[in-house]
């Protein structure tokens, strides 16, 4: 008996990996288990034309593991677009630890997802991210050499948020040509969403600027922080995405611009740090731009951080990974250029672009 399945919901609970609507032909997906030091994590493998997957381990409290498995989906393809329109020699890939980094995290954890790292045998690199450390990282080193943004006493590149910070800032000043005709951040209002690591960096880089910076964030104690340290001011409104600023700065998750909040939003450039900003990208670029909204695609101008770690890949200075990094200016201008010539979405873009980059190193690898 033929059984017809309509709803994707129930598809994906009988086919969670490839029925999963994220699911965009991934080369692997492995789930690692360990009961002993409680271990539950994915990792994902998008694609390696370009090279081995590189990409950051988030530590999370997922509600459920098909979330886990979304966001690491997501992630990793993400990761791929990444490294191909900043032109490194690198795959997308990501991995996900399911539990609260500040409650569960223990290092014979951090040690056993380390030996499944190393069990891929370098198709998987992994680094810092939300939820993990640079100690961390060091501590996956002791059992793998697959690890990059380990700290600078061990010989690494250390934590690489400072320069993902600098990349993101680029990348707004780039939009700001383009939307305002000048990159001069002076006496511009910024929202930024999320005062991390990143967040906090990225602030001040605009309060030097002479930018006015307001700030939002779920723990009102690193607000009050930024108000003291660099003079920026708490946003009060509940509706943040109605704030009648200049440019939006999403640094905290992603999928913010979705269907609830695109039609509100006021900033006339978006330029942040968080990954997979756009709900649905082929919809809420569209309506983005539209809309006359500037929208700096995530995946380009927070390629700072893998930028740093790539250096300690191939070997180069924490002077030439900021000199790449600064690119990221250029490489905003031009997909700006492209998708008004093409009249397409500064998303898509971005995508066709390093897209077409992974086609042609793939037609090479054929070849040789």
């Amino acid at each position: 008996m033929n059984i017809e399945i309509t709803n994707p919901a129930e598809l994906q609970k009988m086919n969670p990996v490839f029925g999963q609507v994220s699911f965009d032909n991934h080369e692997q997906i492995v789930f690692c288990h360990d009961k002993y030091t409680g271990l539950k994590a994915i990792i994902g493998i998008h694609n390696t034309v370009m090279g081995p997957a590189l990409g950051g381990t988030r530590m999370w409290n997922y509600a459920n593991e098909w979330e886990a498995l979304n966001d690491v989906l997501r992630l990793s393809r993400g990761m791929t677009y990444k490294s191909a329109i900043t032109g490194l020699n690198l795959g997308g890939g990501k991995a996900v630890i399911i539990g609260d980094s500040k409650l569960d995290k223990t290092p014979e954890m951090i040690s056993k997802f380390g030996e499944y790292v190393n069990s891929l045998s370098g198709r998987y690199i992994t680094a810092e991210d939300v939820g993990t450390t640079t100690e961390d990282m060091d501590r996956i080193h002791e059992v793998t050499p697959f690890v990059t943004g380990i700290s600078e006493e061990k010989g690494g590149s250390g934590n690489p948020s400072p320069v993902t910070a600098y990349g993101v800032y680029m990348g707004m000043k780039a939009a700001a040509n383009y939307q305002f005709g000048t990159d001069n951040l002076e006496g511009k209002s910024v929202l930024v969403q999320g005062t991390g690591h990143v967040g906090e960096t990225l602030i001040s880089y605009l309060r030097k600027e002479g930018a006015e910076v307001y700030v939002t964030d779920i723990h009102r104690d690193k607000m009050e922080n930024m108000v003291v340290k660099y003079g920026a001011k708490i946003y009060e409104e509940n509706d943040i995405y109605s704030a009648n600023v200049d440019i939006y700065s999403p640094c905290a998750l992603g999928a913010t611009i979705n269907d609830n909040t695109i039609y509100k939003i006021r900033a006339k450039v978006i330029a942040g740090a968080a990954n997979n900003q756009l709900a649905v990208e082929e919809v809420h670029g569209k309506i983005l731009r539209e809309r006359g909204i500037a929208y700096a695609p995530d995946f380009l101008i927070n390629a700072g951080g893998i930028i740093n770690v790539y250096g300690e890949i191939v070997k180069y200075s924490k002077e030439e990974a900021m000199r790449r990094t600064e690119n990221i200016y250029n490489t905003t201008l031009e997909i700006f250029k492209h998708a008004d010539s093409k009249n397409i979405t500064t998303q898509l873009a971005a995508m066709q672009i390093a897209e077409e980059r992974i086609e042609k190193r793939k037609k090479e690898n054929a070849a040789k």
